[in-house]
């Protein structure tokens, strides 16, 4: 279900307020966000990633940049050897990734923190961002320090090393276990490797459930070899390009797909809809994108009939009923002259 946003109470607000760091607060307003990490001592090991990620400059540059900044004793409970793998050269593009997943666009102070359920960070990805015994949690790491103010930004320190998702979509949808259809008739489609490639995508995920309330022999019969094409346009049109949370599809409510189609996004009975199908859950990050399930597997209408393109003599409108989903399609049949 959609997220709710999360309040803190005048209480849980006041512990939520800044605290100095090796008493650089006052003066770090002075200095930009790697500077301010380098002279407050505790985060040599944070430091030490940045300059081997190559991201030193980025994070003195203009930013406006929101850091959520792991002190040395958070890298110190990661698995034995972990940052010794991450620094490897070999590594850098995970290590870019991990530390980009720390870093949120713009300059959001504690104030604004508190009133947010998520937030999208430099990797792509979002942290989660909830109240938990009174204290405020980004993803599984407990907030210590607030609105640590620099030039260029602001730094609340963090007790734990977050971790973005390293898995694809195909993966994440595998690990989930209620998407074996799914995946299945994307391996028919041949789309497994455009749905684990690099360009972000957002995927809205029926279940095998969902294709269960197909009529008995549609799936058998699209995995057909000789369906394929039919097979991956009704795929492609459960997709979207680039990375789109649920906030985003609600507000945007057309997307145009990667068949061609385009889908509409609406609140019905206080519940997000997707072309028709409940989003039954959202936000589920994979390293090259999104994936948000529902409830129904989508069709998209008719193709165009050949000669589309021939000049028309005449029309009119007409509704077609899909006989595998219910859903009544609008649209208007053409006349043409055939040469």
């Amino acid at each position: 279900m959609l997220s709710r946003r999360f309040w803190l109470s005048a209480v849980a607000l006041a512990t939520f307020g800044a605290v100095q760091v090796s008493g650089t607060v006052a003066r770090a307003a002075e200095k930009d966000i790697v500077a301010t990490a380098v002279e407050a001592g505790s985060f040599k090991t944070l430091v030490a990633a940045v300059q081997a990620a190559g991201l030193v400059e980025t994070l003195q540059g203009k930013g406006p940049f929101t850091v959520f900044a792991p002190t040395d004793d958070a890298f110190a409970k990661l698995p034995a050897g972990t940052v010794e793998t991450l620094l490897k050269p070999e590594n850098k593009s995970q290590l870019v990734s991990v530390l980009t997943y720390h870093v949120v666009p713009g300059r959001v102070t504690s104030d604004q923190v508190v009133k947010l359920n998520a937030a999208a960070t430099v990797n792509g990805q979002r942290v989660d961002i909830k109240m938990s015994d009174g204290k405020v949690m980004i993803d599984q790491a407990t907030v210590s320090t607030v609105d640590v103010k620099c030039t260029n930004g602001v730094i609340h320190v963090i007790d734990r090393v977050i971790l973005p998702s390293s898995d694809t979509i195909p993966a994440t949808a595998d690990k989930a276990g209620t998407f074996k259809t799914l995946l299945a008739a994307a391996k028919a489609a041949g789309l497994v490797e455009v749905l684990g490639g690099d360009k972000p995508l957002t995927v809205f995920a029926p279940t095998d459930d969902a294709f269960a309330q197909l009529p008995a022999g549609t799936v058998e019969n699209l995995l057909k070899p000789e369906n394929k094409d039919k097979l991956a346009a009704i795929l492609k049109f459960h997709v979207v390009p680039g990375r789109n949370f649920s906030n985003d599809v609600l507000s945007k409510k057309d997307l145009k797909t990667v068949q061609g189609g385009v889908l509409t996004a609406a609140m019905k009975n206080g519940a997000g809809t997707i072309g028709g199908a409940k989003l039954i859950a959202t936000d589920i990050d994979s390293a090259n994108g999104v994936i948000h399930v529902i409830d129904r597997v989508m069709l998209p209408p008719p193709a165009a009939a050949n000669g589309a393109h021939i000049a028309p003599m005449n029309s009119q409108f007409a509704t077609y009923t899909c006989p595998l989903s219910g859903r009544v399609v609008s649209y208007r049949v053409v006349s043409t002259n055939h040469r």
